[in-house]
């Protein structure tokens, strides 16, 4: 896993799973600790996530929210969109330009 950018713009790139965890974690929770306004996190470069890395974004978000940002996702690929439709996220989180839901096949 890489994550590349600064306190308005990540790119998560790899895989976000167990093993990638607590660095995705430390480096989230500072890049929305050192910023201001919405935090853009591009995952156009991610392989895949696990639920281990899915908790990871939610921490980002409960974080980004508790600082008054917003966490927001760009370029999620569509097999982590359906993900997020079946775990109903796609509600609770920000993502750039929607998700096309009704074009996703059912899950």
């Amino acid at each position: 896993m890489h994550i590349r950018g600064d306190h308005v713009e990540l790119v998560v790139g790899g895989r976000l799973d167990v093993r990638s965890a607590a660095d995705a974690r430390t480096v989230l929770h500072t890049a929305v600790d050192d910023g201001v306004g919405d935090l853009v996190l591009d995952l156009s470069e991610l392989d895949s996530w696990d639920a281990t890395g899915l908790g990871v974004i939610m921490g980002a978000h409960r974080r980004a929210g508790r600082c008054g940002r917003r966490l927001v996702l760009r370029g999620v690929p569509p097999q982590m969109q359906r993900l997020l439709v079946a775990t109903r996220l796609h509600r609770i989180l920000a993502i750039e330009g929607g998700l096309g839901v009704e074009s996703l096949p059912r899950v």
